[in-house]
């Protein structure tokens, strides 16, 4: 019989109250609380806490604290990765994200979900819920407050606005905006950059 976390992992409902993932919760909380509390200049300490904290994690990484997640080992990220203050990512099942991705201020990732029936949803003995995971392309820039929900794939070079929420794939080299987001526009990668570029 599967366990509860390969249920998790796998996309089927599982039971998140279950004794092993409530000490693997319990785990990332006290990591995150031990580096939500370091100092800007503890950058070796910050380094080994996200490499204890994430399955996959490159010492060029960078994460401004507060940061939160769930169990921290579904995160997986590429070189040259940016969070910046107040990120959340509820990583009951896998989060992929490619190489030299922003992720700005607030901006919440989610693979947490639940049955849209209320029955299901009630929090009693029977309760459970279960997760999509997320993928985030190479070169990838998420704006301010914007949230990913759960499924959400997001292509290279795409860019998400301030604010926008993601329920639906992202192609690559779009820039898009809103809630739900919509593609605006594709993004012309042979274009001259800077700050009249947008």
């Amino acid at each position: 019989m599967p366990s509860e976390r390969h249920k998790k992992q796998n996309g089927e409902m599982y039971d998140p109250g279950e004794e092993t993932l409530v000490e693997e919760k319990r785990r990332a909380r006290n990591l995150t609380h031990e580096y939500n509390q370091t100092a800007d200049g503890e950058i070796e300490r910050r380094e080994e806490l996200l490499s204890e904290l994430f399955g996959t994690v490159d010492e060029s990484a960078h994460v401004n604290p507060p940061f939160e997640c769930d169990y921290g080992y579904n995160i997986h990220v590429g070189e040259n990765f940016y969070a910046n203050y107040d990120c959340v990512i509820l990583d009951a099942c896998p989060v992929e994200v490619g190489s030299n991705v922003m992720l700005a201020p607030g901006v919440h990732i989610y693979t947490s979900t639940h049955p849209l029936p209320a029955q299901g949803r009630r929090i009693d003995d029977d309760y459970e819920e279960y997760a999509k995971p997320v993928t985030i392309g190479d070169d990838v820039w998420i704006g301010g407050q914007a949230t990913i929900n759960p499924g959400v794939t997001i292509g290279d070079r795409a860019v998400v606005a301030s604010g926008a929420v993601l329920t639906e794939d992202v192609p690559a080299d779009a820039l898009v905006q809103g809630n739900p987001a919509e593609v605006v526009r594709k993004i012309d990668q042979d274009a001259d950059y800077g700050p009249d570029s947008a």
